[in-house]
């Protein structure tokens, strides 16, 4: 009875002493746990409540940075922009300014242009950097690439000084030629002459202002707000009549050729100028008895069939240097002809815009002494499609109906479907008039 009652005395304690021992261990190691260790003294800081969602939607380049100058949270565009590389931020003056406001708490901002990431080019992205405390450890970085803005400041600045230049010139020579008529009033032939020069610079104002208007009209208007199917035969003869005059003064012939019956999509208005402008142009740089050929055709594109309108003139051609530049505004290639024909140099820039509103381009090809092609490349309009459809349609012969504001009103070359199935490439010659030797 002694012994059974001792060994379950003996029982007990070692049961206690087991407890004890566990609950000692298992504070022992919630305080292991809880001590900070080398490693976890070099852990990243953690970035206060709600930095990290609201530097996600910042349009700015975003980069924190913790007490020794390693990049905690960098956005996207931080690493496009070559700001961070390694983990480390890669640009010393924003290191610099990072490490002088964890100093003194003082927020910093500057504009730096850094060497374009990629580029063997002497090319340089403008940006500002503003650079703030972030709590008492972390310094945050703002970057906004200017690039893009000092580009449309210097377009804006640019083109202020040329219009300036552009309207002092004819202005200038009407305050002269005024003066010369009243100092001539005695003589009837030198006003006689005066008074036309004084009708050619204000023609020349009258044009220049004008231009400007539709240059303006082209980039701040959608044209295919009012857009609708625009025959281009109508564009081409259009254009032909108006530079009828002027090309029989030159004895200019001008040809006409190419596909019949093709639409495109867009504001006609807009369109008419662009293919006048070209047109114009053709006969402007063309010396005496030439040709100046106009030809359309449809060519296949991968993302839907475009209508191609070339010009072709037998002019004095265009350098490689100076077919850079001719689509700039008061570009000229030649200002004493421009001056001689009253170019404004907005031409050809009125072209450019009116093709990209309406998704299409313009090309130039060529040759100092042989002449020009310009071709402008515009989406066919879907009446058009619809209608070859149609037509072709062995199941549905009949044409589209006549409420439909965007059908066809007539049967295309009856060639046509046999050119589009032959496999030419697009910038196969057009069939058009023959213009250069």
């Amino acid at each position: 009875m002694d012994v059974n009652a001792a060994v379950a005395a003996a029982a007990a304690i070692a049961g206690v002493l087991t407890g004890v021992i566990a609950v000692l261990a298992f504070r022992w190691s919630e305080r292991d746990q809880k001590r900070p260790t080398r490693t976890s003294l070099h852990t990243d800081p953690v970035l206060p409540p709600g930095v990290d969602t609201v530097l996600s939607v910042l349009r700015s380049s975003a980069v924190v940075l913790d007490e020794a100058d390693a990049v905690v949270k960098a956005s996207s565009a931080a690493y496009a922009l070559g700001l961070v590389r390694g983990g480390k931020l890669s640009v010393e003056p924003m290191l610099q300014m990072a490490r002088d406001t964890r100093r003194d708490g003082e927020i910093r901002q500057v504009e730096l242009d850094l060497p374009r990431r990629g580029t063997g080019r002497g090319e340089a992205l403008a940006v500002s950097a503003r650079v703030a405390p972030l709590g008492s450890r972390l310094v945050l970085l703002l970057v906004e690439d200017l690039t893009e803005a000092r580009r449309i400041e210097a377009v804006r600045r640019d083109f202020v000084a040329n219009v300036s230049h552009e309207l002092k010139t004819p202005t200038g020579a009407l305050s002269l030629l005024s003066e010369a008529v009243m100092g001539a009033s005695d003589d009837p032939e030198a006003v006689e002459r005066f008074a036309g020069r004084m009708q050619i610079e204000a023609t020349r104002l009258t044009s220049l202002v004008q231009e400007l208007i539709d240059l303006s009209r082209v980039q701040n208007d959608d044209p295919l707000e009012d857009a609708e199917p625009v025959r281009v035969d109508e564009l081409v003869a259009e254009a032909v009549d108006r530079c009828r005059h002027q090309a029989g003064t030159k004895h200019i012939t001008m040809a006409a050729g190419g596909t019949a019956d093709l639409r495109v999509w867009g504001n006609r208005g807009q369109l008419a100028a662009a293919l006048g402008n070209l047109v114009e142009n053709a006969v402007n740089y063309s010396p005496s008895a030439t040709r100046v050929g106009i030809a359309a055709r449809r060519v296949n594109a991968p993302g839907g069939d475009l209508i191609e309108v070339a010009v072709t003139d037998q002019g004095i051609g265009i350098s490689d240097k100076d077919k850079e530049r001719i689509f700039e505004r008061f570009y000229r290639v030649d200002p004493a002809r421009s001056r001689a024909t009253g170019g404004t140099g907005l031409g050809l820039a009125i072209v450019k815009h009116v093709a990209a509103s309406h998704g299409g381009e313009v090309t130039v090809w060529s040759s100092e002494g042989q002449g020009s092609t310009f071709t402008l490349r515009l989406p066919e309009a879907a009446a058009g499609r619809r209608a070859r459809a149609n037509r072709h349609n062995a199941y549905a012969p009949q044409s589209l109906p006549d409420s439909d504001p965007e059908a066809g009103d007539g049967p295309s070359d009856p060639g046509e479907e046999a050119d589009r199935t032959t496999g030419t490439s697009p910038y196969d010659p057009l069939h058009a008039p023959e213009v250069l030797p």
